[in-house]
């Protein structure tokens, strides 16, 4: 099952390129700019998004050259993010996520999903000395971009409950406030205290006031100024 996500641009930082976009997988996704977040030029945004509800089956070799499929990863809850060597933000997210997977080890697993030359992320994953799995590919990695229906931007953090479903997509940096709160959500859901409508919200909502005030503190410390607009 397939979902169509209207794209509704809430607030965007001018003269910069990269942006943050938050997917409900509902009705509409929030878009919130931040300046020099992404490394690479976003596909232009169409009318709607196609995204699939559900993690896709989509296989892509490990670091050891075995095939292994996204789907067998096991914790309740899973994080795919895709990077590459070459892209800034995805090095500072990385520390993040290892400190991610080292404190919640019981309840999630990190899957770093490299779209890059398999020599060149097996030398930096050595260096940086990344903790969790990695899956690596270079024209399978840009495939398994279209499989999860992102955009070609680095870097994207998918967020998948206990039964696979997606519950956000985060394109740009990863921030601890922001990972906090999306973890704990999906734990709710998980365990029933929300349903996916009322977590999809939370988080849709709290990510934006998060990227807001991050945007309005740069601006308050002589950063570019925000301007709102409205999709034509």
């Amino acid at each position: 099952m397939r979902t169509t996500v209207y794209i509704v641009l809430v607030a965007i930082v001018a003269g910069f390129g990269g942006f943050f976009l938050y997917r409900d997988f509902t009705t509409k996704t929030a878009l919130v700019a931040e300046p020099k977040a992404v490394s690479v030029p976003p596909k232009e945004q169409s009318a709607s998004v196609v995204v699939p509800s559900q993690i896709p089956d989509v296989t892509l070799a490990n670091r050891a050259g075995t095939p292994t499929s996204v789907l067998s990863f096991a914790k309740p809850v899973v994080i795919y993010n895709f990077w590459a060597t070459w892209c800034t933000p995805c090095r500072r997210e990385i520390p993040l996520l290892n400190q991610l997977r080292r404190e919640r080890a019981q309840s999630i697993e990190v899957v770093g999903i490299a779209v890059d030359f398999r020599d060149a992320v097996l030398k930096y994953a050595a260096e940086i000395d990344i903790r969790y799995p990695l899956l690596i590919g270079e024209e399978d990695g840009l495939d398994a971009l279209d499989a999860f229906g992102v955009p070609g931007a680095f870097p994207v953090s998918v967020f998948a409950d206990k039964d696979k479903r997606i519950v956000m997509v985060k394109l740009g940096e990863l921030h601890a406030d922001e990972a906090g709160f999306i973890l704990d959500r999906i734990g709710d859901l998980n365990a029933g205290r929300l349903d996916m409508a009322a977590a999809k919200q939370q988080i849709s909502a709290k990510l934006q006031e998060f990227a807001q005030n991050r945007a309005k503190a740069k601006s308050a410390s002589g950063g570019a100024a925000s301007q709102q607009f409205n999709p034509g």
